[in-house]
């Protein structure tokens, strides 16, 4: 329809070598195309037609040339045959796991990490011209990226920081990304594995501040009960009856738990009177 449109306008025709750029020879081969097309009709709209799915887009190809700045679809679409060629571009988030990468750290520690990038496509053109293929230079960047990401960082900052980090290798892919039609949804560190030596010396040192944390709480709770033991021999001082009934209580206490123990209780009055005896001796 476009080209009787173009062949009977009242208007001058621009010139075919500037009309998509395909020049003199690739309109004729165009308008042969389009002439085979009516002649094999209805036979050849079947070769025409393609159908593009929901989540795709079709990048179509005019003699080696892109036909449109944007892609078609989804839907049907028409192309003519011997001239045109398509390219289908799936448009639904891509998740890729990063293989584990071995790196060396601020603090010259050696660890392996891996992780997961989920991206999108949100532009198929530039995804097909300006990328060869758009998936494994992702996934490659990815790499990279996290490699020289991760080596900025010491041992703790891997360790505590994960969410920072993160968000950091996706801004770098994004930046990169942009001009492949390439959306970097989220990036995710799976796994850091650092050397057997090294876990060993971090469980060395954890007990050790354990073992520090627990002599501290020991040695604080000495001294609360010293104070505590303090304060309740002040109190049974000023009352002399106060010392038979914690001692009573105290040997309620021992009966309670050795029932096959027998305790003769002496009153205290009578130690201090054979220490008399003892010293007029």
């Amino acid at each position: 329809i476009y080209l009787v449109t173009c062949f009977t306008q009242t208007k001058p025709f621009a010139p075919p070598d500037s009309f998509d750029g395909i020049g003199v020879c690739g309109w004729i081969l165009v308008s042969l195309s389009f002439l085979l097309v009516l002649i094999t009709f209805p036979v050849s709209i079947w070769a025409c037609i393609k159908v593009v799915r929901e989540y795709e887009r079709a990048v179509v190809f005019r003699l080696g040339r892109i036909l449109s700045k944007k892609a078609k679809g989804p839907g049907l679409i028409l192309v003519l045959p011997c001239t045109d060629t398509f390219i289908k571009v799936d448009l639904r988030t891509v998740t890729c796991k990063i293989p584990p990468q071995e790196i060396l750290t601020r603090d010259a520690v050696t660890a392996q990490v891996d992780g997961v990038v989920r991206y999108r496509i949100h532009s198929a053109v530039s995804a097909v011209a300006n990328v060869t293929d758009v998936h494994s230079a992702t996934l490659l960047l990815a790499q990279t990226s996290l490699r020289n990401v991760l080596g900025t960082q010491s041992l703790a900052q891997l360790l505590a920081g994960r969410e920072e980090i993160a968000h950091s290798i996706q801004a770098a892919l994004d930046s990169a990304t942009e001009q492949w039609g390439v959306k970097v949804a989220r990036v995710e560190i799976k796994d850091i594995r650092i050397p057997m030596a090294m876990q060993r010396a971090m469980a060395a040192e954890a007990e050790a501040a354990r073992e520090t944390k627990a002599k501290v709480v020991a040695a604080e709770g000495e001294r609360n009960a010293s104070k505590a033991l303090q304060e309740a021999s002040m109190v049974l001082t000023e009352s002399p009856a106060g010392l038979p009934l914690r001692y009573l209580q105290t040997l309620t206490a021992v009966a309670a738990q050795n029932n096959s123990t027998i305790v003769f209780p002496l009153p205290m009055n009578m130690f201090g009177s054979l220490g008399k005896k003892s010293t007029g001796a």
